[in-house]
């Protein structure tokens, strides 16, 4: 399997309103690393699994509509918990459609598997990965 990785990263505020949460029930910021990968089981003939400019537009597009929001007040949120693997799973799917759009273009008929990971902390990450 062959994978092109590409990195950006989101400013965000919320609030993960229950007891398991402690002290994250109340309104707070988090800075979250993403890392997106695209899995192909073959390159084309210029030796590339994805065109990794593309994969860097695409989840910045997917990215900016997040970035210094409060997810809080976002509808596509009403009444979900925005944990680690939540918003993970929000980006997998806008990745996901991106994909059966072509925007990663000629690649994106190649690619069979996603996986975001969303790095909280140095010290802690979160993922959702899955064939397409």
């Amino acid at each position: 399997m062959f994978a092109v990785e590409v990195r950006d990263h989101i400013m965000i505020a919320h609030s993960l309103p229950r007891p398991v949460f402690g002290p994250a029930q109340g309104m707070h910021g988090a800075t979250f690393v993403v890392d997106a990968a695209f899995f192909t089981r073959d390159v084309d003939e210029d030796g590339l699994a994805v065109d990794i400019g593309l994969a860097t537009q695409v989840l910045s597009a997917v990215l900016k509509p997040l970035n210094y929001q409060n997810l809080d007040e976002l509808a596509v949120f009403k009444g979900r918990i925005t944990t680690t693997e939540v918003l993970a799973k929000h980006i997998f799917d806008a990745l996901k459609e991106a994909v059966s759009e072509g925007r990663l273009g000629p690649g994106s008929a190649r690619i069979c598997r996603l996986r975001v990971l969303l790095h909280e902390s140095h010290a802690a990450r979160g993922w959702y990965e899955a064939d397409l």
